[in-house]
């Protein structure tokens, strides 16, 4: 397949790295010093699950150099959605399709407004792993997962053959029918996690071992999850007990990407996790106290350092 990566960070980078490793004409999104790496010593990946070195890569600042792609992996930060979803239009002017593969719950629907909603399918990523240096992706620990659909019917083909790409690259891809469910699946964690990881300043194994921090983990958990089936999401009642399972699964050290983002310095995707939760609820009518107060803990701080 002709594969773009828009962008090269640490899930773009990781994922992209994997499927011109087996063989997949890829191109990279990219700018800065990163850019200026991957041009003089490539795409260099860290992992347990295997290194890799791609001597040459194909990467650009600019899209409309790049031509026409079958996929689009869409994996840059929430802030900066609507720029690059119509950055990448050119990349989709031959009728390929974009995955988003972001944090919200809410990607389908403002690049939809963008390049058009037939052409962007759903999908969701489940990895740790960051830009180490300029044209060095660092991928920690072991879980490299995707999970991606169709929104629509005609995307049903698209779908399957990028599933057939990632399974062929060594890549845990699974192709499932309910996207949204899965999509909010992951915000209802996510948000939780980077919300109270965030306000304190303190990774997962910390949070689950304080009771009080525990008791608004959940909360946050539980008020994400009566927004989303207040907009027709299909959450399981259980959600909130596997999340736990599964966050008392995580190394005690994991911190969320956002508050790696918080100590850098940089700008916060808050706006769109907990914030956005706060956001939902009182357009529902609902009410989400715990999810309002972790976005005003980390609010002065969403546009990065002053």
């Amino acid at each position: 397949m002709r594969i773009a990566v828009m962008a090269a960070g640490g899930v773009g980078g990781y994922f992209g790295a994997r499927l011109a490793q087996a063989g997949h004409e890829v191109a990279f999104v990219a700018r800065g010093r990163h850019l200026a790496a991957l041009r003089e010593h490539g795409l260099i990946v860290r992992s347990a699950a295997g290194d890799i070195h791609l001597a040459k890569v194909t990467a650009s600042d600019d899209p409309k150099t790049l031509g026409w792609f079958d996929i689009v992996i869409f994996a840059v930060k929430l802030w900066d959605t609507e720029a690059a979803a119509e950055a990448i239009r050119p990349l989709l002017a031959g009728g390929g399709a974009v995955i988003p593969f972001q944090n919200g719950v809410e990607s389908i629907e403002r690049i939809g407004a963008i390049v058009g909603a037939p052409q962007v399918m759903g999908g969701a990523a489940y990895i740790a792993a960051t830009i180490g240096e300029p044209g060095v992706i660092v991928h920690t620990g072991q879980m490299a997962r995707l999970r991606f659909g169709p929104v629509l019917r005609e995307q049903e083909a698209a779908a399957r053959g990028f599933r057939e790409a990632c399974t062929g690259a060594g890549i845990d891809a699974e192709l499932v029918a309910d996207i949204r469910r899965v999509v909010w699946e992951k915000f209802v964690f996510l948000a939780a996690m980077s919300g109270v990881t965030s306000a304190t300043r303190q990774p997962i194994g910390v949070i689950r071992s304080d009771p009080d921090l525990r008791a608004c983990f959940e909360a946050a958990m539980r008020e994400a999850c009566v927004v989303g089936r207040v907009r027709g999401i299909a959450l399981a009642d259980d959600l909130v007990a596997q999340q736990m399972v599964f966050a008392d699964g995580l190394p005690a050290e994991m911190k969320s990407s956002m508050l790696n983002d918080l100590v850098a310095g940089n700008r916060l995707e808050a706006p769109w996790l907990s914030g956005a939760v706060a956001r939902m609820a009182k357009e529902s009518a609902q009410a989400a106290p715990v999810n309002a107060t972790l976005y005003a803990a980390v609010k002065p701080y969403r546009g990065g350092a002053r």
